[in-house]
This record gives structure tokens, C-alpha cells and sequence, in this order.
């Protein structure tokens, strides 16, 4: 289950990524409390995420010709350095009581910009510390660290925002930069390859697209990407009001809700960690992305706190099996030359489509409600899927 981790490199990365990703769920969690506390929107819950997320939609493809072109563990240090300094000014902001819906949006922003170019940089830097053999397991364990911190972090958010405030959470994310700072500082990867003439910038972004629209394989993958982010994981978004609001548990329940997410994604993640490189990965992934669907929806119906933590359990569950299979297929069927640009479109569609789906959630829960703004979104992923079974039945063989 944790073979990658006896590699160094991988072992010391993945720690202090461990910990700042802790750090930037605490932050989240605290976040979009402090946006529904300013302001009592649920837009503006939903305009907070677009903001956070549109830089993506537009930088990432560019970012991923930097990224195949560039030292990745040099992009790395200076990403990860400017998203220590904007935590920090969060906090100093929010702790001297000059924070502002404004100044929270602007912050969003800023992230977003950094987030595009470290997000695909990431991806692409695993096969470089561990090698294909360990590819399956490595990102299995990327998506535990991750969904271990959707654990804590939301839980300690849901204490430390009545003990320390939401300043000092902020402050505690900015700290937690540190460790993946230092952990890149101390790892050894191949240098970056030779640069291209800066002239061919635009012709290798279009290169990296012609790659994928050619590749049918490529492209369904992606396109389930787009789907979920687009309808489906914008429900984290109105967690807030389905806190307050519907099931009426206060801050301790979001976190607890939050928490029941990423239970069941970090099994996903110790699962698909153990089977590490297995056969018929297209089979789980069907499965997986309807059980994700059929979750959702089972969610935006329940009143209930238990049968909602149950559901959020199975959609965290399904949501990184499917994600973190389609991760795993893509980067093996991408020839190492395109890796960059193929990851930046992954998280483009991943990432960068996910401020559409938050305005849409957001705008869809201010008219009709947020239980049917997540039921709707369930449905046309479902729908999707379905379609996606039908009409390509060659991925189920993968």
C-alpha cells in the first residue's frame, strides 16, 4: 500500500505536502465561513469559488507548455512561497478586522493565478520522483494526503474557528507552507530539460491539444473530468447553508460533514494505494462515476445529519476512485513529452471548469434552493455517464 513512499524524493514530498494540504483545508473550511458570515449569500459562497478557480480556466493549457519546458521543482518552490505570503495576508487582514467580502474575492483571485501553474506542475512531477511502475501508488497515496486533510483539516477548522478565530487558522495555513517548502528544497530530480526557441510557445500549446482531440481514449477521460467538475463537486461550495440552513448542526456539523467527504475519499485512496498497478481499470471507473452520481442526488434529498454523512462518505468514495483513475490511464497513455500540457488540461477541465460550476450552484441555490441546485447536478452527471457507457464502451477495457 505504501511502496512509493520508500522512495526519499517521494517520501519528503509527500509529507510536506501532507501538512500544507492540512493547512489549505483549515483555510478553506474557515474561509467560506468567514464569506457567509460577512455577507449571508449564498452567490457570493459561489462567486468566492469562480473567483478562486477562473484563473485556472484561463492560464492552465499556457502553464502547461512552462511546465514541460522548466525545472518543475523550481515552479514548485516559487508557487508554493506566494500562496505562504497571501495566507498571511489573510490572516493579518481578517485578525485586525479590516477583512472584507472584497478583499476575500481579490485574495480568491490570487490564488487562482498561482494555482494554475502549481496544480499541473504537481501532477506532472510524480512520475519524475517515483517512475511509471510506482505511478498507480503514488498518486493513490497524493489523493490519500489529500483526503487525510479533507479530514482534518475541516474537523480542526470546526474547533479552531470558535477557539483561535478564523485569523488564526489563516495564520496556521501560511505556517504549513513551510513544510512543503523545505521538503522541495531537499529533493533531487533529473534537471529540467533543454528550453525551446520561445517562438514555439504557441505551437507546442496547440501541439498538446491536437494530441488529445486525436486520442479518443484521451478525450472521453477528459470529458468525464468537465462533467463532475462542472455539475457535480460544486455541492462542497454550499455546505455552509446545507449546515445551517437544512440540516441546522452550526460549524462543528459543516466540519463533520466535510470530514464524512473525505472518509470516504481517503478509503478510496488506501484501496486504489493497495491494488496499485491492477487490470481493468475501466471497470471500476464506470462503476465508480455512477455510485458518485446516485450519491449525490441521495444527498440533496436527505434531511437527515446521519444518512447525509453516509452519502457525503460515498461521494467522496467515488469521486477519488474516478479521479484518481483517470489521473493514473491518462499519464500512462501519455507519451512524456506531452505530459505537462496533458496534466494542464486535466486540471483545466478539473479545476478550471469548477468556477463555472460553482457560479451555477451558487446562482441555482439562490433561486431554487440548494437541495435541487445538488439534485440537478447529480442527474446530468448521471445522465453523462450513462451516455459514456453507451457510446464508448472501449474505456471499461483499460
Amino acid at each position: 500500500m505504501f511502496s512509493s513512499l520508500k522512495i526519499k524524493n517521494f517520501r519528503l514530498y509527500w509529507l510536506g505536502m501532507l501538512v500544507s494540504l492540512i493547512g489549505t483545508w483549515l483555510q478553506s473550511v474557515a474561509q467560506s465561513w468567514l464569506v457567509f458570515q460577512l455577507t449571508g449569500s449564498s452567490f457570493l459562497l459561489g462567486l468566492v469559488g469562480f473567483l478562486s478557480s477562473i484563473p485556472v480556466f484561463i492560464l492552465s493549457l499556457f502553464a502547461g507548455v512552462i511546465v514541460d519546458r522548466a525545472n518543475k521543482k523550481s515552479i514548485l518552490i516559487v508557487t508554493q512561497n506566494a500562496f505562504m505570503v497571501l495566507a498571511f495576508l489573510l490572516a493579518f487582514l481578517t485578525q485586525n478586522k479590516m477583512i472584507t467580502a472584497t478583499h476575500i474575492m481579490i485574495i480568491a483571485g490570487l490564488n487562482g493565478v498561482i494555482m494554475a501553474f502549481d496544480a499541473p506542475c504537481r501532477q506532472a512531477m510524480v512520475v519524475d520522483l517515483v517512475g511509471k511502475p510506482q505511478l498507480m501508488n503514488a498518486i493513490a497515496l497524493n489523493s490519500a494526503a489529500f483526503n487525510s486533510a479533507r479530514i482534518i483539516g475541516p474537523a480542526l477548522a470546526g474547533i479552531l474557528i470558535a477557539s483561535i478565530g478564523m485569523g488564526g487558522c489563516f495564520y496556521l495555513n501560511a505556517l504549513s507552507f513551510l513544510a512543503v517548502i523545505l521538503a522541495l528544497l531537499s529533493i533531487k530530480i533529473k534537471p529540467a530539460p533543454e528550453i525551446p526557441a520561445r517562438g514555439r510557445f504557441l505551437a507546442e500549446l496547440f501541439e498538446g491539444l491536437r494530441f488529445i482531440r486525436h486520442n479518443r481514449t484521451v478525450l472521453v477521460l477528459i470529458s468525464m473530468v468537465a462533467v463532475t467538475s462542472l455539475f457535480g463537486v460544486s455541492y462542497i461550495i454550499l455546505m455552509p447553508i446545507f449546515a445551517i440552513e437544512v440540516l441546522k448542526v452550526g460549524s462543528t456539523g459543516f466540519g463533520m460533514l466535510m470530514s464524512a467527504s473525505g472518509l470516504g475519499a481517503l478509503l478510496a485512496a488506501l484501496l486504489l494505494a493497495r491494488l496499485g498497478d491492477f487490470q481493468k481499470k475501466g471497470q471500476l471507473l464506470a462503476f465508480s462515476s455512477m455510485l458518485f452520481s446516485f450519491s449525490l442526488i441521495l444527498f440533496s434529498l436527505s434531511g437527515i445529519f446521519a444518512l447525509s454523512r453516509l452519502s457525503l462518505a460515498l461521494v467522496g468514495w467515488s469521486s477519488v476512485t474516478a479521479i484518481s483513475l483517470i489521473n493514473t490511464i491518462l499519464q500512462t497513455l501519455t507519451p512524456d513529452r506531452f505530459r505537462g500540457r496533458v496534466m494542464s488540461a486535466f486540471m483545466f477541465t478539473f479545476a478550471g471548469v469548477l468556477p463555472f460550476g460553482n457560479l451555477l450552484a451558487g446562482s441555482l441555490a439562490h433561486l431554487a434552493g440548494v437541495s435541487f441546485a445538488v439534485m440537478l447536478g447529480g442527474i446530468i452527471c448521471a445522465v453523462f455517464f450513462t451516455g459514456a457507457n453507451l457510446f464508448y464502451p472501449e474505456f471499461r477495457k483499460l
